[in-house]
Order: C-alpha cells, then structure tokens, then sequence
C-alpha cells in the first residue's frame, strides 16, 4: 500500500510538470474536453468506485481549490471533508495494541497441571500458595484458565472418586468366580470352578468336578481360603453371579471370614467382566482345539493353560493350591 501511494503520487507530480510547459491556450481546450467528458460520464455511472489513492489525491486537492470550484469534482464537498478529516484522524492516530497478559512460562504450566492432578483436592488458591512457596507469582485466574484449557475440571469435580478408581483401589483384594462347562467326547459334562483374582489377574483357584452339588462346593472354599491364607493374602470381596450352584453355604464360608459376596445382576456377563474374558479365552486358546475324554485329562490341561496364562498376563508363578499340586505331575510326565 505505501509503495503503490508514492508511485501514485510520482505519476502525478510527473504530469504536473508537464501541464507548467504547456501554453495557456492548450490548458483551456484540454480542461474544456475534460469537463465535457465528465458530464458524460456523471450520465452513465452513478456512484463510480474509489480507491484510496484516489480519496487522498482528492481531498488534498480539494484544499487548494477555492469552494467554489468544488463543482468539478465528481463527489460531494460533505464527502471531500470527511475524507479529509478522516486523513487528519489516521495520521495522528498511533497504532492501538489491546493490552495482554504475558505468556505463562512452559515449565509453570507444566508444573501447574501437575499439582492439580496428583493433588485432587487441592483448589485455584491453594496451587496459588504452593507456587508462591516456590517463588512462582501466578494468580488464581490464570491456573483457572490453564487447568480450563488442559480440560481439568475443579477441585469438587476432580475429587469425586469413579467407579474406575475404586475398583481400581479394590482390586488386589476382590475375586471373581464363575462356572465353566465342558463336554467330553461321550457327550460327559464336566464343571470347571475358577476364582480370579483382579488386581494382577492371577488365577487363585480352579477345580473340575462332573457334579458340583453343596458340599463340593462348600469345600472348595474352604480349599480356596486355605491357599489364599498360605500367600499370606486376604480378599475382602468376591463377585459371582446368580448361579443355583453359588448356594448360601457357599457363601457363608466366606461371610465368616469376614468377606462381602456380591452378587451380579440377572443376564449381565459384563459386570462379571474379568472372568468371562478369562473364559472367552481358555475355550479360544485351549479347548475348542482338544478333544477332552476324561475329567483328568482336562485338569492336566488347565493345570498347563493355567500357568500359560500366568506367565502371558504378568510372569506370574505358583498361583493356586490347585496349580502348584499338579504342575509337579506334568513336569515328570
């Protein structure tokens, strides 16, 4: 834009000098064309564009001309005085800058972030005062506007405790437990108990058995408490579903080692989650590719699977009464 107004400015200087060495004669004829061809044109356009240039070069010439020349001009003298004023107004105007607050530092940001999620509790000011111990001067406005921008919601939200973390807290001591079927090659069923542990997902516990009536099933908790008592470890809940075979002997014995049982909803496999992808994964990995004849033929295999599993979740080793009973056998054989 300053270019093009000095070029513009050159062009016409340029001409001037040019009109100086003219004789008076040829001025007149020449200005008696142009307003004859000004006319026609005021017929054709009515309000023809401007450019900048054209309002500048306009309204400095308007204030050579005495006013009552100003009816050679193709605009308004309203006009010519307000781009006249509005000249006046952007020369003396300085460039207006909106006032900012200067950038917050990376490293504050960081450190800002950091404390409001190791600390949940902690609110805008109190973040404020634990900078200023560290010889950080912010303002509660602003670790607003950072934890805003991060999508760190305040202090009341941050606090609450979700399901997530409490079960994430609660893990190491809940079991989950479920029933899994098998069929033999003579069309003999065969019922695999397995207990879980969802913390480090070990496999506390599994046993087989072709009828799992009340008693069996009475002394495999007990069985399961003992190993669990052996790993010097106490479980405070165990989820299992709403299966007849979960009777209430079964669950007494976990009642009077003061463990809760909880119980899931009717048809929700979900919120028994753990287990049944421990199941979805012994059939696809394991038993949808044996043939399975006896009952103890599918302990030595979940004895095998077992400790697979273990050292696939997290190199775990030794877990169970049942795994480290018969682990000894297959090694031998």
């Amino acid at each position: 834009m300053p270019a093009s107004l000095v070029y513009f400015l050159a062009c016409r200087l340029f001409e001037l000098v040019v009109l100086l060495g003219r004789g008076e004669r040829s001025k007149d004829l020449e200005i008696l064309v142009l307003r004859h061809e000004l006319s026609i044109l005021r017929r054709q356009v009515r309000t023809p564009p401007f450019a900048p240039g054209d309002r500048l070069l306009l309204a400095a010439l308007s204030r050579l001309l005495p006013r009552c020349s100003w009816q050679a001009f193709l605009v308004r003298p309203e006009t010519l005085l307000r781009w006249h004023r509005r000249l006046v107004a952007h020369h003396w105007t300085y460039p207006h800058r909106r006032p900012v607050r200067p950038p917050i530092d990376g490293e504050v940001r960081k450190l800002v972030l950091r404390l409001a999620r190791e600390n949940t509790s902690w609110g805008y000011v109190r973040i404020v005062g634990e900078l200023r111990k560290l010889g950080i001067e912010v303002s509660a406005t602003l670790v607003r506007n950072v934890l805003r921008a991060a999508g760190v919601p305040p202090a009341p939200q941050r606090d609450q405790l979700d399901w997530r973390s409490f079960l994430r807290q609660h893990a190491a001591t809940t079991l989950a437990s479920d029933f899994l079927t098998v069929d033999t090659v003579l069309l003999r069923r065969l019922y695999v108990l397995v207990f879980i542990c969802i913390g480090s997902r070990p496999i506390e516990y599994v046993a087989c058995t072709s009828n799992p009536d009340g008693a069996w099933m009475v002394q495999q908790a007990r069985n399961l408490l003992m190993g669990v008592d052996d790993r010097g470890q106490r479980p405070r809940f165990l989820i299992h579903d709403r299966d007849a075979k979960f009777s209430r002997a079964f669950d007494a014995v976990f009642h009077r080692e003061q463990m809760r049982v909880i119980r899931t909803p009717l048809r929700a496999p979900n919120a028994n989650a753990h287990i049944e992808r421990w199941v979805g994964s012994a059939r696809r990995e394991c038993l949808d590719r044996l043939l399975i004849f006896s009952r103890r033929q599918l302990e030595d295999v979940l004895r095998v699977y077992v400790r697979h599993y273990g050292w696939k979740s997290s190199g775990w080793t030794a877990g169970g009464s049942f795994a480290r009973v018969g682990w000894a056998r297959v090694t031998a054989s």
